[in-house]
């Protein structure tokens, strides 16, 4: 079948990550790419490549815009709780609350209360967070400068927003003997409780977002258990009222979302790398000669053509050679002699089939493709950052920067060997996409992919045999699983949340919900961009994930297949592979 006549996949999955069985694969830096096709003039990446600061100035952007609505938020309830709704329950009953934790004092709650309550203390707060943050860049083989920079930030927001509040509200400390020297700051709210919130909270955050294993989530209950009792001590020692204790973890919590929102979501790609260490690399730019654009005929007509050729002649490329796809041949072949013919630069128009189909003759050549989404999913352009508006993304590519990314090379009974850039899989994913129309897609989009997934959930449980590298064989049922080289689908939903384009290692997810709980744990874990979440009833993972460079998938019976979206039929084996470093892209300058 063509390979592109509007395609991709459906944002359809989540769930719950259980700890690998088997020894985690640390994600190294990639090796050296092949050097073939290079080229004279291209200077080594350099740290925090593909715009990084352009990215980080969007996100200051975001946070400053957000955190004065948060101050205006927390000075509001203030102003109402010191006011008008002074006289009014539960605040009427906060007194009584105050004095019965001063009749309920002992010596050792006392001296309980006085150690827990320091674990929000200014100078703690601040010395926890330098030596996390410390810890981040320099004890993980790649350093976590992203969570570093959120941690720092989400702990300095809640300081700003608490002094904010403490100048605009002002209310007197709980009526009852304080066991602290009263600071010279209002009672709302508790400045403890809301700096504890952000820290521990936010390392809880770090903990569920990045960490693998079983201990991820006890440790992260521990750790958000802090603020709450630094904010149960707070008030035992009489230093403040329930509601301002609310108001500290608001404060803080806030200061969490907002940080959080603006620097771990969205497309990841990990900039720097430690020097030496082989990574993809960003070319210092692209060589002037030849450009060819492969287009998909069936979503590009002329007048399409005609705007992306008056953007290539605004940025220096003019003369660009169209070369339409076939049935027969969906892009590899045009691209193929375009990279015999000397072409500098290679655009590609389509979806994500002609993209891979483009990225098969690419591979190793150092030759940059600039991806131009006009399909229906356009996955590779969204883990990359790229406008989806073809003539906005060829506009931010060609003003971006090349980069090597990894591909995953595939093989299976039935078909042949290839290349893929996003995901590919077999199971529901599969047969969803074997079952959508050309027509569906072509009138409802990427929603076309739902309507078809939700045909396919009462299809039967696949049973399969997982080898990861050279671990021992696993035994599994599943529903769908996934190799994916990129983690994001539509919509921004993170179906496989660590995988990474430039990492040097692939992602297999295996879904395997059971029952009503089971789907919809999946699907909060989904929204909520979580790696782990509530298993089953019977206790078995509704998703699992391992990190790889080589893995096997064995199914006992055969399954249907799809590599980067297109259907390869069914088949009982799939072998997949990492080739770090493969495909050269231009990446968006600002892109994260």
């Amino acid at each position: 079948m063509p390979t592109d006549t509007p395609d991709r996949r459906t944002a359809f999955a989540g769930g719950h990550v259980s700890a690998v069985p088997t020894a985690p694969v640390q994600r190294p830096s990639a090796p050296p790419p092949p050097s073939a096709g290079e080229g004279p003039g291209r200077a080594p990446g350099r740290p925090g490549g593909m715009g990084r600061a352009g990215g980080m100035g969007r996100a200051a952007g975001v946070i400053a815009s957000t955190a004065v609505c948060q101050a205006a938020l927390m000075v509001g309830l203030g102003l109402l709780i010191t006011g008008p709704a002074a006289g009014l329950w539960p605040l009427t009953a906060e007194d009584r609350v105050n004095e019965a934790f001063e009749r309920a004092r002992t010596g050792t709650f006392d001296t309980v209360s006085l150690v827990v309550s320091e674990a929000g203390n200014t100078l703690t707060v601040v010395a926890v967070t330098l030596v996390a943050c410390l810890a981040l860049l320099f004890v993980p083989r790649l350093p976590r400068r992203r969570e570093a920079l959120f941690l720092a930030t989400a702990v300095s927001l809640q300081a700003l927003v608490f002094l904010v509040i403490t100048e605009a509200v002002d209310r007197t400390r709980p009526d009852v003997e304080r066991l602290d020297a009263s600071p010279p700051t209002s009672s709302y709210t508790s400045g403890h409780t809301g700096a504890a919130t952000a820290l521990y909270a936010g390392l809880a955050v770090l903990v569920l977002h990045r960490a693998r294993g079983r201990w991820r989530g006890p440790v992260a209950v521990l750790l958000m258990l802090v603020p709450l009792l630094v904010g149960l001590a707070r008030a035992y020692r009489g230093m403040h009222h329930p509601t301002d204790i609310a108001g500290g973890i608001l404060n803080g919590g806030l200061s969490l979302l907002i940080v959080g929102r603006a620097l771990l979501a969205g497309p990841h790609v990990p900039g720097g790398r430690p020097e030496g260490a082989g990574a993809p690399r960003t070319e210092t730019a692209v060589a002037p000669g030849r450009t060819v654009v492969v287009h998909n005929p069936t979503v590009t007509d002329r007048s399409s053509c005609a705007e992306l050729r008056r953007v290539l002649d605004a940025h220096g490329r003019p003369g660009a050679e169209f070369v339409p796809t076939t049935a027969d041949d969906p892009g590899e072949g045009q691209t193929r002699r375009a990279v015999e013919e000397g072409a500098s630069l290679v655009v590609v128009c389509g979806g994500d089939g002609t993209v891979r189909a483009a990225a098969e003759a690419l591979a190793g050549t150092g030759i940059p493709l600039a991806v131009v989404p006009c399909g229906t999913g356009n996955l590779l352009a969204r883990n990359l950052g790229l406008p989806v508006k073809p003539e906005e993304a060829l506009a931010v590519a060609l003003t971006g920067v090349p980069r090597r990314i990894d591909l995953g090379r595939l093989e299976g009974d039935g078909m042949a060997p290839a290349h893929f850039t996003v995901m590919s899989g077999a199971g529901l994913d599969a047969a969803m996409l074997e079952s959508t129309s050309d027509r569906a897609k072509a009138v409802l989009g990427w929603p076309a992919y739902v309507v078809a997934g939700l045909r396919e959930l009462r299809a039967p449980r696949m049973r399969l045999t997982v080898v990861v590298d050279d671990a021992p064989p696993l035994r599994r049922t599943a529903r769908m699983v996934l190799l994916a080289n990129t983690g994001k689908v539509q919509g921004g939903a993170a179906l496989v949340p660590e995988a990474r384009p430039d990492d040097g290692l692939l992602d297999l997810m295996i879904l395997d919900p059971r029952g009503p709980g089971g789907w919809l744990s999946a699907v909060v874990s989904l929204l909520r961009r979580r790696t782990e979440g509530t298993p089953n009833q019977d206790g078995a993972p509704s998703v699992e994930y391992f990190t790889f460079r080589r893995a096997e998938l064995r199914f006992d019976a055969p399954q249907q297949r799809e590599l980067d979206g297109d259907s390869v039929g069914p088949g009982r084996r799939l072998t997949a592979e990492v080739r770090p470093g493969a495909l050269t892209v231009l990446m968006p300058v600002g892109g994260e």
